[in-house]
């Protein structure tokens, strides 16, 4: 196939958060598996401070599609979707008002309890004022991803701490009822335009308590299990969970559930990430594995339902 006739792919990556690192690393992953004989791809790192390397006109007649590798806000909360829907760009992921959605922890939540799934008890605390529920309780930002600002409070001596921590990343602090259980997640990725549930994954944090942002992407901070070492009819149910949600929010291409099971066979939808990361230690890359899709032919799904 020649150079010309291949989909040329412009990577979005960095990005105004607090995540702009974990966004390097997946769109230099992204960079280093993407098949090259059907495509041209090439980084587009956008500063902390949001500023483009390159004018959306100029984007739009270089590439096909927007690869967007961005994580948190601005990348996941339907900023920069809304920017390429508006210059008619074509891009991977959710649309703009999807990825609000699904960044918004208590509104995703609501649509969860709508299509009859289970989520931990909430309320939001806005200027001080909150219904607390009994400790332990999780403190976290409402519209941030990757954990970061995320506490598990045992007692009301660490609150005041775990409150200022969350706000350090929104005005906006979420207060979850604590679930204790298997911690598990499971991707979606849309094959042929019909979603699909990956494998599921159980997590076990190795230095923390809970599945932190260091759990998250320090190498050897968690223990993985893919498949999980569950029932059948278990992963079938965690699989019927995350395609529920993924379609509730209307999500596209591809998504990530994250869910606690409880001893009792409850399961609880903590909540969904609509762009999942895809570094070396990521979650979803692991759960399509196991599923039998390569992490090459998982970005060419992902990019094949963005042109459609």
């Amino acid at each position: 196939m020649e150079s010309r006739q291949k989909i040329r792919v412009g990577v979005l990556m960095g990005g105004p958060s607090a995540e702009h690192e974990i966004s390097l690393k997946t769109g230099e992953q992204v960079l280093a598996n993407i098949s090259p004989r059907k495509y041209d791809a090439e980084k587009i790192i956008i500063s902390k401070d949001g500023k483009w390397p390159i004018d959306l006109a100029d984007f739009k007649k270089r590439f096909d599609v927007a690869f967007v590798a961005l994580h948190g806000e601005y990348g996941e909360d339907g900023t920069v979707q809304k920017i390429l829907e508006k210059e008619k760009i074509r891009f991977t992921g959710s649309s703009s008002k999807a990825s609000k959605l699904g960044m918004d922890k208590t509104k995703s939540s609501v649509v969860f309890q709508k299509v009859g799934l289970t989520t931990p008890r909430f309320s939001v605390l806005r200027n001080g004022n909150g219904l607390l529920f009994d400790f332990p309780a999780v403190i976290k930002p409402m519209d941030r991803g990757s954990s970061v600002g995320l506490s598990i409070v045992e007692n009301v001596r660490d609150l005041a701490y775990a409150i200022e921590l969350a706000q350090k990343y929104s005005s906006n602090v979420m207060i979850e009822e604590y679930i204790r259980g298997k911690e598990l997640t499971c991707g979606v990725l849309e094959i042929n335009g019909k979603p699909s549930a990956m494998m599921p994954t159980e997590i076990l944090p190795q230095k923390a308590k809970f599945f932190d942002y260091e759990a998250k992407y320090e190498p050897g901070s968690s223990l993985e299990i893919t498949p999980p070492k569950l029932f059948k009819d278990q992963i079938q149910k965690i699989q019927e969970t995350a395609l529920i949600a993924h379609k509730a929010i209307g999500a596209r291409g591809f998504s990530r559930t994250d869910m606690i099971l409880r001893s009792d066979e409850n399961l609880y939808v903590l909540e969904i990430n609509t762009i999942p990361g895809m570094t070396e230690t990521s979650l979803f890359p692991q759960g399509a594995k196991a599923a039998g899709v390569s992490f090459q032919k998982l970005l060419d799904y992902i990019i094949q339902s963005a042109l459609q």
